[in-house]
């Protein structure tokens, strides 16, 4: 497995734009779409990275817990599938499906989005406030597939319940590490080479 940082976005940035299609329900999904949300969660997902793999279960906690709450989340994958075919669409949906995610899973099909978010990594998570500024980036938590921690989402949680009441998320934000996002040969980004 290698293992890549995320670029650590700067804080404050403004929510990049997508429209993208939905690999579950059909039809496309923009970022407007979200605009009833106090906080929204963007985060790049793939089905084979074991990184992934490893959070899926509290993921789906934390999603469920926290949807509750009024936070919206949307998952994208940026993957090359012509290299990486599990991670096609119709894989994407069946994975959704048999999670039962409560959220959008999105194509990146151009790598386009994970470019203007700066994303490197699966998993990456991103939290923007009311505003759509970016007041949260990185880890999941401090879980890794080789440490032997269960997942806690402990960052995440601290993040969303900072942003949902108004304040900035305290204390250190720390990447998240994983895969590699799968970038079709010549279309890596500068920030990734």
């Amino acid at each position: 497995m290698s293992l890549t940082p995320s670029t650590m976005l700067e804080l404050g940035t403004r929510a990049p734009d997508f429209d993208l299609p939905d690999a579950v329900l059909g039809g496309r999904c923009q970022l407007e779409g979200f605009d009833g949300a106090p906080v929204l969660v963007v985060m790049f997902l793939c089905n084979h990275c074991p990184f992934v793999i490893h959070v899926l279960d509290e993921l789906d906690r934390l999603v469920s817990e926290y949807i509750a709450k009024g936070v919206a989340f949307v998952a994208i994958n940026s993957n090359d599938v012509e290299a990486y075919p599990q991670d096609a669409p119709d894989r994407m949906r069946e994975l959704a499906l048999e999670r039962q995610w409560q959220f959008p899973y999105l194509f990146d099909e151009t790598q386009e989005v994970a470019k203007a978010y700066r994303a490197a990594c699966t998993p990456d998570f991103f939290v923007f406030d009311s505003k759509r500024a970016l007041v949260y980036r990185g880890r999941l938590d401090a879980s890794r597939p080789e440490t032997g921690i269960a997942p806690s989402g402990a960052d995440l949680r601290a993040a969303l319940d900072a942003a949902l009441v108004g304040e900035k998320p305290a204390g250190e934000q720390h990447p998240s590490m994983g895969c590699n996002i799968k970038w079709r040969t010549g279309n890596e980004p500068e920030y990734f080479r």
